[in-house]
């Protein structure tokens, strides 16, 4: 595949970093909002022809440079029994690992109730655009936990969550150990079905003191990224709010490191070991402002672009609703079209 994104995740530099954006599939895009008129979020995620189209949707409204898979991080603990909805706040289960005494949780892990996904990736990889890459993803343990345990993700402080990692260290070491495993069988059949990358979104990384999160759930991420890089698939890992903690992130744990907002993405040059790429970092709230400010804060990047071919430019989280279509549309152009000075 002749791909700017693959080569950079390889190591062949180009003229101009890929772009590519978190949650680009949605909220931006009026194409997207159309269909979410006729379609609840599920009915989106569930037929794989609409999926299909969703997850394209960025590539031809605003030619970014890799699609990312349409779906959400919590089919994962819905795979494992738990009754979840996704309502117009966001998503709820039924019965929170919060409201079960630990020594009484039962899981049910049906690897099949996945099954729509893979039929959802063979439609995209049908439809898609020549040379078009298809990153595939999961949440990252602490994320999805977080979302289980505490069962409503309207609070996105997870309170709940985080007393029960102290409180039952073993119980969640369990509970890691069950969503890794079903995370990485997740994997294996993404790159069955041809994706191209593979991200794990670790959201809530900063939730908890980076040694705590070495600890517990950083095991798991070296795991992924071991059956992924078996495969041959790039593995980006996006531990949003680790900050400094990036330190510890090693050839082992990922190809690439997503970098969020938080950090100056010269600093975290600095931390992340030298043979790991970078990812991000723009502060998606940047997009509420208008466009001469917006190119005023990206000029500031062209410096490190220059330098730093293993770069892919992102954001350092998702779009964020509102934001103006015509905005996202100039940053995908400005990227494209910007001088990089890379000789």
């Amino acid at each position: 595949m002749n791909s700017i994104f693959l080569d950079t995740l390889n190591g062949k530099a180009h003229s101009r970093p890929p772009v590519w954006f978190m949650r680009q599939a949605g909220r931006v895009l009026p194409s997207y909002n159309a269909l979410k008129d006729k379609h609840t979020f599920w009915e989106l995620m569930r037929d794989p022809q609409l999926a299909a189209d969703v997850t394209l949707l960025p590539i031809h409204d605003l030619g970014v440079d890799a699609a990312i898979l349409f779906s959400d991080i919590l089919v994962i603990p819905y795979a494992m029994g738990m009754g979840l909805d996704f309502t117009e706040t966001g998503p709820v289960f039924d019965r929170p690992l919060k409201d079960v005494a630990p020594d009484a949780v039962k899981l049910n892990p049906d690897a099949g109730k996945l099954n729509y996904i893979y039929e959802a990736i063979d439609a995209i990889i049908a439809k898609r655009p020549e040379n078009t890459p298809l990153i595939g993803f999961c949440g990252g343990p602490l994320t999805v936990l977080c979302y289980m345990i505490q069962g409503l993700g309207t609070n996105h402080s997870f309170p709940d969550a985080i007393n029960y990692f102290y409180k039952h260290k073993n119980q969640t070491k369990k509970l890691i150990d069950a969503v890794t495993d079903l995370s990485v069988e997740y994997l294996l059949k993404q790159v069955e079905h041809k994706i191209d990358a593979f991200q794990l979104f670790e959201t809530h990384a900063g939730l908890i003191p980076v040694e705590l999160y070495n600890e517990l759930f950083m095991p798991a991420v070296k795991k992924m990224a071991a059956v992924a890089k078996a495969k041959n698939t790039p593995f980006i890992f996006f531990p949003k709010g680790l900050s400094t903690g990036l330190r510890y992130v090693t050839p082992e744990h990922a190809d690439f490191v997503g970098i969020d907002w938080q950090i100056e993405i010269t600093e975290a040059r600095r931390l992340v070991h030298p043979e790991i790429g970078l990812q991000g970092n723009l502060d998606p709230r940047l997009l509420y402002a208008n466009q001469a400010t917006i190119q005023k804060t990206l000029e500031t990047y062209i410096d490190f672009g220059s330098k730093n071919h293993n770069w892919i430019f992102n954001l350092g989280h998702g779009f964020m609703p509102g934001i103006p279509y015509e905005n996202a549309q100039f940053l995908t152009n400005w990227v494209k079209n910007a001088n990089w000075k890379r000789g």
